[in-house]
């Protein structure tokens, strides 16, 4: 999948996640294929405006298919969680990672599984940390 070079300026907002999420899924889906994926609550039109709203930011392409547009993400799922946390760290805990992790643990918001994979990934940023020097 292409990378928008702005992606780190795209702002999905939270009407706009669950089309984009659908096409994460299930790239080059028509917009009548995204509203039956995701369309529970919204007209085909709501769901064409967000698709466009979405287009426009760069976060989509659209390929002609006949009368029809295929939709395709320009944005990966994992920059849009980037920038999301980036945005979220910034703006609650002046850009730090540590409170992120301490706010998911209180009330068993870390499994043994996320412990395992914290601890692993701390372990590898202490060995680049260590070869950096």
């Amino acid at each position: 999948m292409a990378e928008s070079s702005s992606s780190d300026r795209i702002s999905i907002a939270a009407s706009e996640l669950p089309l984009i999420d659908a096409l994460w899924r299930e790239p080059g889906l028509a917009a009548s294929e995204v509203h039956a994926r995701v369309g529970e609550d919204r007209s085909l039109q709501t769901i064409k405006t967000l698709l466009s709203r979405l287009t426009d930011k760069g976060a989509l392409r659209t390929e002609p298919q006949g009368r029809r547009h295929l939709y395709h993400p320009l944005i990966s799922r994992e920059a849009h969680a980037a920038r999301s946390v980036r945005s979220l760290s910034d703006k609650l805990f002046g850009g730090r990672a540590a409170p992120i992790v301490a706010h998911l643990a209180d009330g068993d918001g870390l499994s043994a599984d996320d412990l395992a994979e914290l601890e692993a990934l701390v372990a590898a940023l202490k060995a680049r940390e260590a070869s950096d020097d």
